[in-house]
């Protein structure tokens, strides 16, 4: 028996189970403040063009958040310019774009950086009408940012917001709080398997929680590793 087994791999819940990323189904425990600035922004017809950067570490939601705002603003019929770390040939600033979202800038290439840069420039000074909001996000805040100057200078100008990620004992105890809302038992193997197996984003596993519970009562089945497994095979 081999006394150092390889780690098991995450999952791949996102892709395969949940929805659209929305403001409401964030789960905001610690991040209340920054949904607040962002359903205020996204709701506000005259939109304050004030830069808005996100940072936290993995898990913390960015991600989240940011194509939260993309759907809220697409919904008022706002076009806005997106890129993130898998943009590799991004398009140049258009003028229709409301807003640039720019998610995981710590990643981002050389020639990603440039178009970063073009794009804030373009949508805080643009050539026709008021300046459009850019909201970014990242793994540390700008100040610590190993990006070219005058982009990391940059995205520091405006609002700052620290997003949280809950610790394990503290996503143990919303999980199970939520299970017990719904009705639902989660034994201590299950509470592991969902914790360690899958994303630590809290949102994703609310939705994991939801999409369970929904699969127990179609198959009349208890909550336990092999029902997770069938679920995940069955989608």
């Amino acid at each position: 028996m081999n006394p150092n087994p390889p780690p098991m791999k995450q999952l791949a819940l996102d892709i395969g189970l949940a929805p659209v990323p929305t403001l409401d189904n964030f789960v905001a425990v610690g991040n209340e403040a920054v949904v607040d600035h962002l359903r205020l922004w996204c709701g506000n017809p005259t939109r304050s063009p004030v830069p808005t950067f996100l940072w936290g570490e993995s898990g913390s939601g960015k991600t989240h958040l940011l194509r939260a705002v993309r759907e809220a603003l697409r919904e008022h019929s706002a076009p806005v310019g997106w890129m993130d770390a898998t943009t590799f040939d991004p398009p140049d600033f258009d003028e229709r774009w409301e807003a640039v979202l720019l998610d995981d800038v710590h990643l981002y290439t050389a020639a990603q950086q440039a178009n970063a840069f073009n794009w804030f420039v373009n949508a805080q000074s643009p050539a026709h009408g008021p300046a459009r909001w850019v909201l970014a996000t990242a793994d540390r805040p700008p100040a610590d940012l190993l990006l070219r100057e005058d982009l990391r200078t940059r995205l520091g100008w405006g609002h700052v917001h620290h997003l949280k990620a809950l610790g394990e004992a503290e996503r143990r105890s919303v999980l199970r709080r939520a299970a017990d809302e719904r009705g639902v038992f989660l034994g201590d193997e299950v509470m592991d398997f969902m914790l360690h197996r899958f994303s630590r984003d809290l949102s994703s596993l609310m939705l994991l929680l939801e999409r369970l519970d929904g699969y127990a009562l179609r198959t009349q089945r208890a909550i336990t590793i092999p029902l997770i497994k069938s679920m995940l095979e069955d989608e």
